[in-house]
């Protein structure tokens, strides 16, 4: 199920402001796993997001897949990491013999959205796995990394 079935009132959506907010709400929900909504056991990517002065680095758990089960896109100011884990029962299907008593691990298709408060030019983006963690760099533009002021802060009595 989807958060836009869970909207009581769909008319007038095409209205300039109400159509800047469902924007804005659905970049919100973009950030959120399927399963927050859905409450079952979808597969979903945990990631982590820090930054330094220069550079944004996504990282990204993908335990047991490689560069060529993961697919890393670049839209606007959104990145996509997106891929599928296959199950076991997939990947040795052709096995004479072996019979499955249980299956725990998760597989299945994923993707996770990632929106950064600007546009990505493809060329400052880096993508490296290792160990099963994807690292996603991306360099700030120059123009967000010169407009970018530290505030002192101070206590006051």
């Amino acid at each position: 199920m989807l958060y836009q079935d869970l909207l009581p009132y769909k008319d007038d959506l095409d209205a300039p402001m109400v159509s800047l907010l469902r924007k804005q709400v659905d970049s919100l929900f973009d950030d959120f796993d399927p399963g927050f909504w859905t409450r079952n056991a979808e597969l979903s990517v945990r990631t982590n997001l820090s930054e330094t002065d220069k550079e944004v680095c996504i990282t990204a758990e993908l335990p047991g897949l490689s560069e060529e089960d993961v697919d890393v896109s670049v839209v606007g100011n959104r990145i996509t990491i997106k891929g599928e884990k296959k199950s076991e029962t997939d990947e040795r299907k052709d096995e004479e013999g072996r019979q499955y008593h249980r299956i725990e691990r998760m597989s299945g298709a994923f993707q996770r959205k990632v929106a950064l408060p600007f546009d990505i030019p493809t060329d400052a983006v880096k993508a490296d796995v290792k160990n099963g963690i994807l690292t996603v760099t991306v360099a700030k533009p120059a123009e967000v990394v010169e407009n970018t002021k530290k505030i002192k802060i101070t206590r006051s009595e």
